[in-house]
């Protein structure tokens, strides 16, 4: 692979970053980067929103632009995004015109911008914005703003230079972004908790006037396999319109959530999660759990009543265990877990086992749980208000300290907590399920 990095003898800061590229490179020689990549160095006489088809006798794989950040609203920043117009243009390049993107490597790029970012920075996306637009190859913008002061920052030099020669990209998951400022604060933070990564990004202000061409051009253009809608930042009529066209693309929506689940997971075997879990449950959503690996799905059923026991007694216990399971869950379009569970098919039977154990243990610390058979037989004891009045126990702290299992003085007389109580039992059919029992019990 062949990395081409362009700076202009016009920006300080570009001079500045290539600069201390260069003494890093004379200090050592293991660099992640030097084990992926070739490098070149160039050098523009004038401003690189103007380079265009700058690549073109480059014969290189990748554009990395050395460059200044310039804001109405200086902060110190170090940044990263790719060029291209969605309107007119108003710094270099042409209107309407979106080039290739470098997504991952713009991932690894911002990471290590916020790994080394010196104290006062930020480091993060911009959206799309400004030339050149005339490139073939892939290309990032990495810079250093917004004042002077920054661009002569021999640490915010060092922190780019850095950055850059440590991302090596890994295997991630391409997003197109829409919504949100021009520093995409959102598209940020995802990046920097998951694999995704993104390319092309539209902020809100030009959310609006986006068509099925330009969002087709920054799927196309960014390798995007999904789209992540800053929901907050966009009206209700920008998200429709805007899925809408995603949806006539064939470009699935992903919320934040979604894609820090995916985890280690392939793009390709989390879409065919998606699709067993519409299969299953049409309109949940499906939660990958603690699921890692490939092979082929299979559904595991769990008995209903019990899942259901089991979520309502401690809904957090029950998702949190859930999460370390390997299975992916789904939840139903009313928000309940439903009771079949998605895994490999060589781990059906352990997660069987795994999903049961778990939900007898969740109930056997807030109930009585005991084994009739194959039936688990749960005992609920709650403070009855209603046995506590009749008794003449008046309403409020008294309540509670009954509730809580004390007991309290009512003239000459003593009620005790069990005095004011209610029992219901339940019962769930598990088979098999004594071994169950030993284990909650041991």
């Amino acid at each position: 692979m062949h990395i081409a990095l362009l700076s202009s003898r016009l920006d300080p800061a570009g001079t500045n970053l290539a600069r201390r590229l260069k003494e890093l490179l004379r200090e050592r020689e293991d660099w992640p980067l030097l084990r992926a990549a070739d490098l070149t160095f160039h050098e523009t006489e004038g401003r690189l929103i103007y380079a265009e088809e700058v690549d073109r006798d480059f014969g290189a794989d990748l554009l990395v632009f050395l460059s200044r950040h310039t804001s109405t609203h200086p902060v110190p920043a170090l940044t990263v995004h790719v060029t291209g117009n969605f309107g007119e243009a108003v710094y270099g390049g042409a209107a309407r015109t979106l080039p290739p993107a470098a997504p991952a490597m713009m991932h690894a790029v911002l990471r290590g911008l916020a790994r080394h970012a010196p104290p006062g920075y930020r480091a993060g996306y911009e959206a799309t914005h400004h030339g050149p637009t005339a490139l073939s190859t892939p290309s990032l913008f990495v810079e250093i703003g917004s004042t002077e002061t920054e661009w002569n920052d021999p640490a915010a030099a060092d922190a780019a230079a850095r950055a850059v020669l440590e991302a090596v990209p890994a295997p991630v998951i391409p997003l197109v972004g829409f919504g949100g400022t021009h520093y995409a604060v959102r598209q940020t933070e995802i990046t920097l908790t998951s694999r995704g990564a993104f390319g092309h990004i539209a902020p809100s202000r030009v959310v609006p006037d986006l068509d099925r061409a330009l969002i087709a051009a920054m799927v196309e253009e960014t390798g995007a396999v999904a789209a992540y809608l800053d929901r907050k930042a966009l009206s209700r009529d920008e998200i429709t319109t805007t899925e809408a066209h995603l949806s006539a693309l064939d470009v699935p929506v992903l919320s934040e959530g979604e894609i820090t689940e995916i985890g280690t997971l392939s793009w390709e075997t989390y879409t065919a999660l998606r699709a067993a879990a519409e299969q299953t449950v049409p309109g949940g959503r499906v939660h990958p759990g603690g699921l890692e690996g490939e092979g082929e799905f299979i559904e595991a059923q769990i008995p209903e009543d019990l899942v259901r026991e089991a979520e309502r007694t401690d809904p957090h216990a029950f998702r949190d265990g859930l999460d370390r399971l390997s299975a992916a869950f789904i939840a139903t379009p009313t928000g309940t877990t439903a009771p079949s569970f998605i895994t490999f098919k060589n781990q059906s039977e352990e997660i069987i086992h795994d999903v049961i154990s778990l939900c007898i243990k969740i109930i056997d610390v807030r109930w009585s749980t005991a084994a009739d058979g194959d039936d688990l037989v749960i005992t609920r004891t709650r403070f009855d208000p209603g046995k506590a009045r009749a008794l003449g126990v008046p309403k409020g702290p008294l309540f509670g300290k009954l509730s809580s299992g004390r007991a309290v003085e009512i003239g000459d007389a003593t009620v005790t907590p069990s005095m004011v109580q209610s029992s219901s039992v339940t019962r769930i059919h598990i088979p098999g399920l004594e071994r169950y029992i030993n284990e909650v019990h041991c």
